[in-house]
């Protein structure tokens, strides 16, 4: 059933490609006449198919054209999108158009707003593509705040800094790392949280930029915590992510662990659900996590993904951080991602239980959010007093 899907997907891929690079011919055509169309079709082919040649070319080619491919293929996964979709509307409308046949519409003119609805669409998707570039790399501060009816020894507030799915790598370098580490001390921490996703499937751009000496910039009183998400996993090399992140940059790493700080409250920090797939077991329960925890202190679990949201509640988790959404990142995804989890986005309290959804610090794929926006969430938590 899998190859089946795989199968599927891939024809659908290239059946939708062949759509859109048709009617990019089509234009092309009518404004370069002596346009070869085989020059066309080699480099549209190229252009849809980079991120694919990108990640099958991974340390088979130079590094440098493997960084200008995922960037090309990052940009056309944005595109393609919303080719497909206005692409569509025009052709739906054109058909409906010449169905009805409108006795004051002629043939000639109606090919005439084809051709100018066609070239309007590609002016749309030129001016989303700058956007949601400016959107993805303009970090913002999300806050929250949430109370919770338990002492907390000496602490009466706490505040907490959580990021998540920066996805660091060549893309999102060093560079945009710097920034976030300086909006991340302007804050004032108490605790900063990582959700999961701190790299981009692959280990080495972390090492190779230096990017851990940049985290232990960071000011808070209670350190850095942090847990693997689903890209972690994808790389290949967990241990050495997590060498990485224990010693490079000075995280406190929780897998399957639970820790108690400042005898005022306790973190745990939860593998990721893609750690079943690539282990090939089951993470533990979080009650086994909780269990030798005294529940009159507040519980806060760090869990990339926000799936199965029944279990922290009925554990008595009071706060739980996550991720992995990017609230869909490119709209209209949201719908999508707003189905699968019961909250994609935001704070969401259920009695006790809270639990905070960041749409991300980085993107994947496209360096692009449109109807998105990077953040840094910034939650002030208040305990009884």
């Amino acid at each position: 059933m899998i190859y089946f899907q795989i199968f599927f997907s891939f024809f659908l891929f290239i059946g939708a490609n062949i759509y859109v690079g048709r009617k990019g011919w089509l234009l092309i055509n009518r404004a370069i006449p002596k346009f070869s169309v085989y020059l066309y079709w080699a480099m549209f082919v190229f252009i849809a198919f980079s991120f694919v040649i990108a990640r099958l070319g991974k340390n088979r080619v130079p590094h440098f054209f493997e960084k200008s491919l995922n960037i090309i293929g990052g940009y056309w996964m944005a595109a393609f999108l919303y080719f497909i979709i206005l692409l569509g509307i025009i052709d739906i409308v054109k058909l409906i158009l010449g169905i009805t046949r409108f006795s004051f519409i002629s043939a000639i003119t109606l090919q005439k707003i084809y051709f100018i609805s066609n070239i309007g669409a590609l002016m749309i998707v030129a001016v989303l593509l700058v956007c949601g570039t400016y959107n993805a790399t303009n970090l913002i501060t999300t806050k929250y705040a949430i109370k919770i009816n338990k002492d907390a020894g000496t602490l009466k507030k706490l505040n907490v800094v959580m990021l998540s799915d920066l996805h660091l790598g060549d893309i999102v370098n060093k560079k945009r790392l710097i920034s976030i580490v300086n909006k991340i001390n302007e804050l004032n921490p108490d605790i900063v949280i990582l959700a999961g996703d701190t790299i981009d499937d692959y280990i080495e751009p972390f090492i190779s930029q230096n990017m851990g000496e940049e985290f232990k910039k960071i000011r808070s009183k209670y350190g850095v915590y942090a847990v693997f998400g689903n890209h972690e996993y994808y790389g290949g090399a967990v241990d050495k992510i997590a060498y990485e992140y224990e010693n490079s940059a000075s995280f406190n790493l929780l897998r399957e662990k639970t820790v108690k700080i400042d005898n005022s409250f306790y973190i745990v920090g939860r593998e990721d659900l893609s750690y079943e797939r690539y282990a090939k077991t089951k993470r533990k329960k979080l009650d086994e996590l909780l269990a030798d925890t005294d529940k009159s202190l507040p519980v806060f679990v760090i869990d990339h993904q926000p799936a199965n949201l029944g279990e922290g509640e009925k554990a008595g988790v009071d706060v739980q951080f996550s991720g992995h959404t990017h609230k869909g990142q490119l709209l209209p995804a949201n719908i999508i991602t707003s189905r699968i989890f019961e909250n994609d986005f935001g704070l969401l309290s259920k009695g006790t239980y809270n639990i905070v959804v960041s749409s991300g610090a980085g993107t994947w794929g496209p360096p692009i959010r449109i109807g998105t926006a990077s953040e840094i969430v910034q939650i002030e938590i208040e305990f009884k007093k």
